[in-house]
């Protein structure tokens, strides 16, 4: 990957976009299109569909079409694991080309967009395809003229529903697993981040995936969206988004067919700095970079920094040094370090959250404001916030924008009563070198994935998911796989 090459990938047009529904490149049937506005400079990057209740029924219809006929459902795993594997090897081939296009879309760094986007993707699609035909049935342990196996059958139509932060790797999460189970899909993308899906989906049909499997419907929603979760022919939905559109696809769900609901919510999440941190200069870099880069647009973020007492003004004065010197820029340049916040809304958002932070009493300790105007991006300095308290609005509400709320602990009794203090359990980070805190600490937060002195890190190998209002099920492992099945028995009388 060199400047040149992203230069000229840039400056290709981007030519309007339909839905992808049945195999196919389809406009809208009632014909609108809506703009796609890059956050890089606020201007018109292109047009995609605008999608209607009908464009979203004949998805539905297709993906329903497909399932029943077996023309994936029924194809021997080994055939559809050769056709995920090729789908990866196109991937990894077009990767650059994949993320320039997702940055130009939703304004995430190139650097991240690499390798959490393109080569991220790819490695699911792989995962996923060399997994499933390691997929066994049981015997159970019947009496001698009894017969009991259980079967793992693919759940039938999916409708997912992805946000526009990471929408390659977060959709691929669950389209992958789905596609490897056997299962149809209907993928309705972020009405503002839409473009790489759709050619993910042009790059499955060229790997072999058969029409009508893998269906994506662009527009808002709640019109598509709201579509697909009260529509009676989905089989169950699998989402990562807000808490507000996750409590109504449970609603739509009551309202349907009780469908189950998978979903992946918003985080608040503590990362915890303990006096005893084997390495604080490095602790100081790592969480830095958990909340700064891709402009705090990350659900597990750790956007929530707690900080012992008596290391409190040392460390966060090093917090600081880290977030101003980020060159924060077009994130399409090579240099830039943090690239844009996703669009206007978002961006006045996260100002509203530092003004509203000061009126309850805190103090910005570095950063706060919009920077490069003059492009017309959206761009946001890195905002630090010290004396938080656990029940301020910053403590308390998702920002997910690169604002981090500061707030020191006196024990380790305290730091577990404050990181559980907000609705939300979706990661959490602990710094100690003593093995013991680090266990007691996994121990008492309430989080689903718990980072202990490190941030962020993870793989495909562990699950992802949370607890209270930051959602249900997991994406990643091979415990994703188990949403995108039934269990069947079947009782053999000999």
């Amino acid at each position: 990957m060199d400047q040149t090459s992203i230069d000229a990938l840039r400056a290709l047009p981007v030519s309007p976009r339909g839905h992808f529904i049945d195999g196919q490149s389809v406009p809208a049937i009632e014909g609108g299109m809506r703009d796609v506005i890059s956050p890089i400079d606020g201007q018109v990057l292109t047009q995609i569909a605008e999608g209607s209740p009908a464009d979203m029924e004949r998805a539905i219809t297709s993906a329903r079409a497909a399932f029943e006929d077996g023309r994936w459902s029924r194809m021997a795993p080994a055939a559809r694991k050769k056709v995920l594997l090729k789908l990866a090897d196109l991937i990894e081939a077009q990767a650059l080309e994949l993320a320039v296009l997702g940055v130009r879309d939703n304004g995430t760094e190139i650097n991240m967009a690499i390798k959490a986007e393109s080569m991220s993707a790819a490695a699911t699609f792989r995962y996923y395809g060399e997994a499933i035909d390691k997929v066994y049935g049981q015997i159970a342990p019947t009496a001698e003229n009894v017969l009991g196996l259980v079967h793992h059958a693919p759940v039938g139509v999916v409708g997912a529903i992805v946000p526009w932060n990471f929408p390659l790797m977060i959709g691929s999460w669950k389209i992958a697993p789905a596609l490897a189970a056997g299962n149809s899909i209907v993928l309705k993308p972020a009405e503002s981040a839409s473009l790489s899906l759709l050619r993910i989906a042009e790059l499955a049909s060229e790997a072999g995936v058969p029409d009508g499997v893998f269906n994506v419907v662009t527009g808002k929603g709640s019109v598509v969206g709201e579509t697909l979760a009260l529509s009676m022919d989905v089989d169950i939905m699998v989402f990562t988004g807000s808490g507000a559109t996750g409590r109504r696809l449970l609603e739509y769900s009551a309202r349907s067919n009780l469908k189950r609901c998978y979903l992946e919510l918003g985080g608040k999440s503590p990362n915890i700095i303990f006096n005893d941190a084997p390495d604080l200069a490095h602790a100081a870099q790592v969480s830095a970079g958990g909340i700064f880069r891709n402009s705090g647009q990350v659900c597990v973020a750790g956007s929530r920094l707690l900080v012992q007492e008596d290391i409190h003004d040392d460390f966060v004065a090093e917090i600081c040094k880290h977030a101003e010197a980020f060159r924060v820029g077009n994130p399409l340049d090579l240099n830039s370090q943090i690239g844009a916040v996703h669009s206007l809304d978002e961006l006045e958002a996260n100002l509203d959250f530092v003004t509203k932070a000061e009126a309850e009493g805190a103090s910005r300790l570095s950063g706060g404001n919009r920077i490069l105007s003059k492009t017309g991006g959206y761009y946001m300095q890195p905002t630090v916030m010290g004396g938080v308290k656990p029940t301020d609005t910053l403590a308390q509400q998702e920002v997910f924008g690169p604002v981090l709320a500061v707030t020191p602990f006196k024990d380790e009794a305290e730091a577990i009563q404050i990181a559980n203090s907000t609705v939300y359990g979706l990661s959490a980070g602990v710094w100690t070198s003593n093995l013991g805190r680090a266990h007691r600490m996994v121990a008492g937060i309430r989080s689903g994935i718990i980072h202990v002195n490190t941030y962020g890190g993870s793989d495909l190998t562990v699950p992802l998911g949370g607890v209270g209002q930051s959602g249900n099920g997991h994406d990643k492992s091979l415990h994703a796989m188990d949403k995108y099945f039934d269990l069947k028995t079947a009782w053999i009388q000999l």
